[in-house]
């Protein structure tokens, strides 16, 4: 028995050591790449000063109107992830994506990622540069902070228009992350073996290699850290806060749906009782994930400009 003791305590030794060594090497390969990365990420739009740090804005395209992109949650680089879509509504429209606090090229904050916060910030760089009356458009969580927003701004904003987008009262948004196990993660660098190993998705045809090239750089940057993972410890309560919450019933609305969710079948009524509670609401069902503006860019930027002709031939 005793001999069985002391080899079983020499290989568990041993496997600690292993184990040990392997995560000081992640560690230490992550803290030297993120350095040897952060000079080969190539800069695009403007940074924008908000409660004394930096967010990033870019503002492309020319028209009548102007629309305001706003990424869903964890988003690496929102100007790099809307760039399909963006792209083609820029032909004949005025586009400004706002990378919050945290994602792609912005600061991080110390702020608490409330929905109240994340609102005012956002709201803070339009006044910045002066844009002043919009269409509001988001993906994913977007859908519950553009609602605050709408409610706030109502003089400035013209129209909602979600990707996707998430909904008050939508199922199995109380869970609690383990953003603390999370963190250590990331120091530990393993959120870079796991990218490694999985990749970054962005596989689809509307994505260069250099395109994909900077979103992995970025993701490195970005992903889990303080200011993502307060987000992600909020999201519980930013959606228990918005669970009765509604749109202006006067704010014209339209949502681009997953047709077919199967993890949740009442994605697509969820949306369409959404799209209820105001005078001008439509939903439009589209083939494909969560990230439609990936793969139906063009069919979401023509279904807009069909919406905003039937809008604006009944206004006469």
């Amino acid at each position: 028995m005793k001999k069985f003791a002391k080899r079983a305590v020499f290989v568990v030794s041993g496997i600690a050591a292993v184990v040990a060594v392997g995560l000081a090497t992640t560690t230490i390969v992550n803290v030297v790449a993120s350095g040897t990365e952060a000079d080969q990420i190539e800069a695009y739009g403007q940074p924008v000063q908000v409660d004394g740090r930096d967010m990033n804005v870019l503002v492309t395209g020319d028209g009548p109107e102007t629309i305001v992109l706003l990424p869903g949650y964890g988003t690496a680089s929102p100007v790099l992830d809307f760039a399909p879509l963006v792209d083609d509504l820029a032909q004949d429209h005025r586009v400004v994506v706002v990378e919050p606090f945290g994602y792609g090229l912005s600061d991080g904050t110390d702020r608490p990622r409330t929905t109240e916060n994340i609102v005012t910030e956002v709201h803070a760089a339009l006044q910045e540069l002066d844009i002043n009356r919009y269409i509001l458009a988001g993906h994913s969580i977007a859908g519950i902070y553009g609602i605050e927003y709408a409610h706030r701004y109502r003089e400035e904003v013209s129209a909602f228009v979600g990707i996707d987008t998430s909904v008050p009262g939508q199922p199995n948004m109380d869970i609690v992350f383990p953003t603390g196990l999370f963190a250590v993660v990331k120091n530990l660098g393993l959120i870079r073996v796991v990218k490694a190993i999985d990749g970054i998705g962005y596989d689809e045809p509307a994505y260069s290699d250099e395109a994909r090239e900077q979103i992995r750089l970025i993701s490195n940057r970005t992903a889990l850290t303080p200011t993502i993972l307060d987000e992600m410890d909020h999201i519980r309560t930013n959606f228990a806060d918005a669970k009765d919450a509604r749109f202006p019933a006067d704010l014209p609305l339209l949502l681009f749906v997953e047709a077919d969710n199967a993890g949740n079948p009442d994605w697509l009524p969820l949306h369409e009782r959404q799209a209820a509670t105001v005078s001008d609401g439509t939903v439009i069902a589209v083939d494909g994930e969560h990230y439609l503006h990936h793969t139906r860019a063009p069919e979401i930027a023509d279904g807009f400009r069909a919406w905003e002709q039937t809008r604006r031939t009944a206004n006469g």
